[in-house]
Parts: structure tokens; sequence; C-alpha cells
């Protein structure tokens, strides 16, 4: 009697778990976060009902993403100390049933991000597309797949804007190459301290193959480009995206934060300063969306 309850009770907690771990709910969320803050940057007004059809399309693309990507990555996913405990590899949840759920969600992000407007139902369906048909199939192949993966991933920034003004212009093709440079210091980070990890699966994620000089070098590189692209709307060259000088000042030293890191990995080349870069880079993001949208907001 007790077991037959305790089984009943785990039933749902395990759906649950399952699910949040093969939608990647944690990555999810902050791609919709993302979405958000360009929608809150393109909106003259905020409307609250389009707002909540970008979280749940955003969520519903974002997720079907990660679901593909396991799928076709299951037996490297199984060979990996990071990934072996995913609900595939682990056996939680069937091929056929992850299948099922990726395409459910797929054509209900479409369609909800369709009914915002057919402009960003149209670069979700790209997003997608190049995520699961180009950047995935690559990661064993070559280290461009990161050049590859980061339009994908500079897509959802871009997409809020593009979901508040049914527009696609100069605002957000600004959004989008701040958050496509800054894919590279961020991945080539994890990248670094997952080196060994990576290797297991046969995964090329650092540009010139090994944690040395180079990669470093190209490291710092892409971080001045993240900060100089994202100082960019300060001169007034950016159409409606805009922000005063006094947060192009905050904007500045955040990514003097930034490359302080970047240049730590440069010097130290170990993984300890490779995360430390990853943490840096995942609060740099973080806090320019918030700073871009206090500064529209408060101005």
């Amino acid at each position: 009697m007790s077991l037959s309850v305790t089984q009943t009770q785990t039933v749902p907690q395990t759906l649950v778990r399952n699910f949040t771990e093969i939608t990647k709910f944690r990555l999810s969320v902050s791609v919709v976060f993302s979405s958000v803050a360009g929608y809150l940057l393109g909106a003259e007004t905020v409307d609250y009902y389009i707002l909540l059809l970008l979280c749940v399309g955003g969520y519903c693309m974002v997720g079907a993403s990660n679901i593909f990507n396991q799928i076709i990555e299951r037996d490297l996913d199984a060979l990996m100390d990071r990934t072996k405990d995913r609900p595939i590899p682990a056996g939680r949840m069937q091929v056929n049933s992850a299948l099922a759920l990726g395409i459910a969600l797929t054509i209900i992000g479409l369609v909800v991000l369709y009914s915002i407007n057919p402009i960003t139902a149209m670069f979700g369906a790209i997003s997608i597309f190049m995520y699961v048909s180009l950047y995935t199939p690559l990661k064993t192949k070559t280290p461009l797949s990161v050049f590859i993966g980061a339009f994908p991933g500079a897509i959802p920034y871009m997409l809020g804007w593009v979901a508040a003004t049914n527009n696609f212009g100069i605002e957000p093709g600004t959004l989008f190459m701040v958050q496509f440079f800054w894919q590279f210091p961020h991945f080539w980070a994890i990248g670094w301290f997952l080196y060994e990890d990576y290797q297991k699966g046969g995964f090329f994620m650092l540009p010139t193959g090994k944690r040395d000089k180079g990669t470093a070098i190209q490291v710092v590189l892409y971080t001045i480009w993240t900060v100089l692209a994202s100082l960019i709307p300060a001169f007034g060259v950016t159409g409606k995206l805009y922000v005063t000088p006094v947060s192009a000042v905050i904007i500045g030293l955040l990514g003097v934060g930034l490359l302080y890191y970047a240049i730590r990995l440069f010097k130290e080349k170990t993984n300890k300063a490779a995360k430390q870069l990853m943490l840096a880079s995942v609060s740099y993001i973080t806090l320019l969306q918030v700073v871009y949208v206090l500064d529209k907001f408060i101005r």
C-alpha cells in the first residue's frame, strides 16, 4: 500500500524532472529573459498578453531545439560525465517520447510566435533549424560549429524587438550583433574547463582545438568586440535603440570587468580562470540587458 502511494507520487516528479532536464529549463529561461529584454526595448507600450505569448513561444522553441539536440547526441551524451544523466542516455525517457515532445513544442512554439506576427515566427523557425540541422552535427566535425551556433543563439534578443515592432531594422540587428559576439568568450570558456569531458564525446569547441595561447587570444579579441558592440547604441546611430552617456559608462565598466577575466584566462590558462570567465560572461549579458531596459524606462 505504502509502496504504491510512493510510486504514484514519484511519477509526476519524474515527468517534471525529465521535462525540465530535456528542455534545459535554466538555459531556456535565460534565453526567454533575453527575448523579454528585447521586447521591452522595442515596445512603445508594453502589451502583457504579447509578452506572455513571447515567453511561451520562446520557451517552446528553445526547449524543442534542446530536445532534438539531445536525441541526435544521445550516444555521445552517454560518454560524458556532464551529460550521461540526461533523460535519454540515463534511460528515463524513450527516444520516441522525446521526439513527440520536441515536435509538439515546435508546432506550439511556431503557432504562438506566428500569432504575435509572422516575422517573429520566421526567425524562430530559422533559429531552431540552424541549431538542430547545422550547429548540432558540426560540433563533432569542426570548431567552426561555435560560429554557426552563434547565429541561432543571437536570435532571441532581437526576436523580442521584432515581436514588439513587427519590423526588422538596425535596432534588432544591433541587439543580434551584441549577443552574437558575446557567445564566443562564453562558450569558449565552457569549452576550456570542460575540455576533457568534451573530448570523450568527440566535440571540437575551442577555435584552435586546444587550450593554448591561440584560443586565449581569440577569447580576448571577441570579448573586446562584445564590449564595443554593446556601446554602439550610445552613439545615436542605431535608430530608436539608444542609451544615455551614464548607461554607457556603466556598460563600459561592466566591459572592463569582463575583459579582466578574459585577460586573466590568457595569462593563467587554467580551468579556474575559464570558469570565472564563464560566470563573468553570464553576469555581463544579464546586467547589460537590464541596463539597456532601465535606461529606456528611466530617462
